[in-house]
């Protein structure tokens, strides 16, 4: 009887060493995030050890952004940051995932940028335009056109990646092109007199940035989602602050070797959303102005381009109750 006695109080006391040293059997939960003001934040917590101290063990993992979603669909991580519309067509095709914190919307990053002569959407008619069509680029050209009384057929479409459009608006081989930061600014910058004649901050809400987490991660681990979730809400806190905006924008610009001063714009153009901002747009409805009616319009809009050919439950990929209950 002692024998077990002691045998027990030995295997006690490797337990509560263990936990001293804070050793657990989980391991840290893999999140992709990628090269975009919203995602880009992440890095304040990360250098400021805040998750350690709201005792989450995280691996943050650094990609290009579509490799960030293919990784995600492969099952390789836990959580990534993507748009609303980008989580259904990963989804639709394998990957699918829960969109559980609303990073921000996209507020003037997004642009439709014209070569120098055009200085409306209107002045696009029978013009050729560059955009990576059926991503959320096209999406917000459709928007320009209809706010415009046009349509697609009104323009030529030249298909081309994101990070080509300010190489193909400077050859002059096409009259504008759609692009986010940083493509957008680059073309400003290497098309001299080229302007933005739309961008994401005609249309808010036309592009929520979500971190999208997988059902298997999400139902094992909500309580770890939850820990991430309130270091996201101290970082959003640290730029809100007059006092600390610039030691965030310091961070924030160096991970992607930019300038403070010049990565400012790119957090301006972003509309980073407050705990009590991202519950108001959490709320069902139709429309912009609710991620429910957001990711209503990109799926409408996936069908339509023949990006997937079945619609989506819309509502199977949202939830709320942990921003709702922070």
């Amino acid at each position: 009887m002692k024998k077990i006695v002691k045998t027990f109080a030995k295997s006690l006391s490797a337990v509560v060493m263990l936990g001293a040293f804070g050793m657990t059997s989980a391991e840290p939960l893999k999140i992709g995030y990628s090269d975009w003001p919203g995602w880009v934040a992440w890095e304040v917590g990360i250098e400021k050890q805040w998750f350690k101290e709201e005792g989450v063990d995280v691996k943050f993992e650094w990609f290009d952004y579509v490799a960030s979603m293919d990784a995600f669909a492969a099952g390789k991580l836990d959580g990534v940051g993507m748009t609303n519309g980008d989580a259904l067509v990963t989804g639709a095709t394998g990957g699918k995932g829960v969109m559980i914190l609303m990073n921000d919307y996209s507020n003037g990053n997004d642009m439709i940028i014209a070569k120098p002569g055009i200085s409306s959407i209107k002045q696009l008619k029978g013009k050729k335009i560059g955009v990576e069509v059926g991503f959320v680029s096209h999406l917000l050209l459709l928007n320009a056109l209809e706010k415009n009384g046009m349509n697609e057929t009104d323009v030529e479409l030249v298909n081309v990646p994101t990070n080509e459009t300010p190489q193909v608006l400077a050859s002059g081989d096409v009259d504008a092109i759609v692009a986010w930061q940083p493509s957008s600014g680059i073309a400003l910058t290497q098309v001299p007199g080229s302007k933005a004649i739309y961008t994401s901050e005609d249309e808010p809400g036309l592009i929520y940035d979500m971190y999208v987490v997988t059902p298997q991660s999400y139902a094992k681990r909500k309580d770890d989602w939850k820990k991430v979730m309130k270091v996201w809400y101290r970082i959003v806190n640290y730029i809100n602050n007059p006092a600390t905006f610039d030691d965030a924008i310091r961070i924030m610009a160096s991970r992607v070797g930019l300038k403070a001063d010049e990565y400012k714009s790119f957090v301006k153009g972003t509309k980073i959303l407050t705990l009590k901002e991202a519950k108001s747009f959490f709320k069902k409805g139709k429309g912009y102005t609710s991620i429910y009616g957001s990711t209503q319009i990109s799926d409408d809009f996936n069908i339509a381009n023949k990006v997937y050919d079945k619609p989506q439950d819309v509502e199977s990929y949202i939830d709320p109750s942990l921003t709702s209950g922070l």
